[in-house]
């Protein structure tokens, strides 16, 4: 297996763990906070985080920008360059702090005047939270450049730490605001923005320590030409983020607009379930940028088509293996879950499952894309089709059409036509063929998905609705999946990537758990 493909693998793996460890420490956070805050305090905390949050675009498209040119400078071997590009995004970033922290303070008089309704006995302890919020939105803006410098050295190990130490220290304000005898929501509000600040602490005294771009001269290593290209890049970057973020936003206005909140919920039930299977393909793209990046920096642009074109495939099996028992059995599984599942739930999740199963067959182009650099054309045609979505779904609701066509329309604008745009692109900035495309791509997840959808819902037929019906389905799907996946879903080379890697963890297990065996084991 080649050192790249092996990479990826560890570092997906990584990531995986951290996954795991994290979501069951913020669901035992969650609890805590809960049952200590109260339904109202949390109520607060959670109005106040979220008029902060809609910023979370902005450090996202920074920090995409500065993670392809520190991982492209990486590909080229420039340490020199690297470091510009470090200390520039020093400045950047500190910069975009300081403005980020004005304008959230600006907003802050227009939201305690009136906006926010929040209790008048409350208003001083929301405020405090506010300010705290402030200061960690400033201090996590100022870490993206060395998140940056640890993905483009592809340090998804220490990342993955870094990480739980995090929900650590979380489910520790959660443990000190349960015996704290002070006003629960100011402990917890301040303690929540020291958070930041720790782990900006941890990662700019390993990257410095570790890493010898990390030099902080800004003088010395002022390049023009560096920011003037990295400014441009993050403006359009911004420009794709904040359309993509007013869109998605737009719909659900749209929606509640035609057909209240009952709709709302179950909008809000499909994408919640739909990020909790989008978390597996997710990982495996964060590990995969970075390699990406580089790969188009080494100038070895024929090995970054194959690169994306690979990870478009798998990212779509990793959902796919999940999604079809769920598109299936979706009404029983919201009865599991929820008591009482509002109306249009079930199609919502179903159609949202099958416009993220699209969007999965051309997600890593995205980074390809902004690896090689030309984005305006890109970005601009982004923003017209995340636009575009409200103003026909408005037209369709005013004509009495059925709520279903909201996502008809995402399907075919968000799914169909992004894909296009995406191939369309990779094919003339990239030199990608679009035959390359439909035989190693499209036409190998097609077949995969059709027969494994349908095989899997013959049992439908004969059984009814129940937890062995579940069963049977998920037994059924996964078994289809894996014999399709090997016989029609991947190239040899592909295959024998994936045996030296079940070698190498076959290896490795035997060695930790069963040591005097292992000679004997593997010879």
């Amino acid at each position: 297996m080649s050192s790249t493909a092996n990479r990826v693998v560890k570092n997906t793996g990584f990531l995986y763990a951290k996954m795991s460890i994290t979501m069951f420490i913020s669901l035992y956070t969650t609890r805590l906070i809960l049952n200590s805050l109260g339904a109202s305090d949390f109520g607060i905390f959670n109005i106040v985080g979220g008029a902060i949050s809609m910023l979370s675009f902005l450090n996202a498209t920074m920090s995409s920008a500065t993670q392809r040119f520190m991982s492209y400078s990486e590909g080229e071997g420039n340490k020199e360059k690297q470091k510009s590009i470090f200390n520039i995004s020093l400045i950047l970033h500190f910069v975009t702090s300081i403005i980020a922290g004005i304008i959230l303070l600006i907003a802050g008089i227009l939201f305690f005047n009136g906006l926010l309704d929040i209790p008048s006995t409350r208003i001083w302890a929301a405020q405090v939270v506010y300010a705290s919020l402030i200061i960690s939105t400033m201090f996590t803006v100022m870490t993206v450049p060395y998140e940056a410098i640890m993905n483009a050295h592809e340090n998804m190990k220490y990342y993955a730490i870094v990480g739980v130490f995090e929900s650590l220290l979380k489910l520790f304000v959660a443990l000190a605001c349960v015996y704290t005898v002070y006003d629960k929501l100011i402990v917890y509000g301040i303690l929540m923005a020291c958070i930041p600040l720790i782990t900006l602490t941890i990662m700019r005294v390993y990257c410095h320590k570790h890493y010898s771009e990390c030099t902080i001269s800004p003088r010395k290593y002022w390049d023009k030409t560096i920011i003037k290209d990295m400014a441009s890049f993050a403006g359009w970057n911004f420009m794709g983020s904040a359309s993509s973020l007013i869109g998605n936003y737009g719909i659900g206005i749209v929606l509640n607009y035609f057909h209240g909140v009952t709709l709302n919920a179950a909008q809000g039930i499909a994408n919640q379930l739909n990020g909790q299977f989008m978390a597996f393909s997710t990982n495996m793209l964060k590990a995969l940028n970075p390699v990406i990046a580089k790969t188009e920096g080494a100038g070895n642009r024929h090995k970054m088509i194959q690169a994306s074109s690979t990870g478009c495939k798998f990212s779509f099996y990793m959902l796919a293996f999940f999604a079809v028992p769920a598109i299936i059995e979706m009404p029983y599984l919201l009865k599991l879950w929820l008591k009482n599942v509002p109306e249009w739930a079930v199609v919502f999740t179903r159609l949202q499952l099958i416009r993220t199963l699209i969007e999965q067959s051309t997600i890593v182009f995205g980074s390809s894309l902004s690896a090689q650099g030309k984005i305006a054309q890109l970005n601009i045609i982004n923003m017209i089709i995340n636009f575009s979505p409200i103003l026909l779904i408005s037209q369709l609701f005013s004509m009495g059409y059925s709520p279903i066509m909201m996502y008809v329309v995402n399907i075919s604008i968000f799914g169909i036509a992004a894909a296009g745009v995406k191939v369309f692109y990779m094919n003339k900035n990239c030199g990608m063929k679009y035959s390359f495309f439909f035989r190693t791509v499209l036409f190998p997840i097609s077949f995969v998905f059709s027969i494994q959808l349908f095989i899997s819902y013959i049992p439908t037929f004969y059984i009814k609705e129940s937890f062995i019906r579940l069963l049977i389905i998920c037994v059924i799907s996964s078994t289809s999946f894996l014999v399709l996946f090997w016989s029609l879903g991947i190239t040899s080379q592909e295959k024998n990537s994936i045996k030296a890697i079940i070698h190498i963890l076959y290896n490795k297990f035997i060695k930790t758990l069963f040591p005097k065996f292992q000679k004997e084991a593997l010879p």
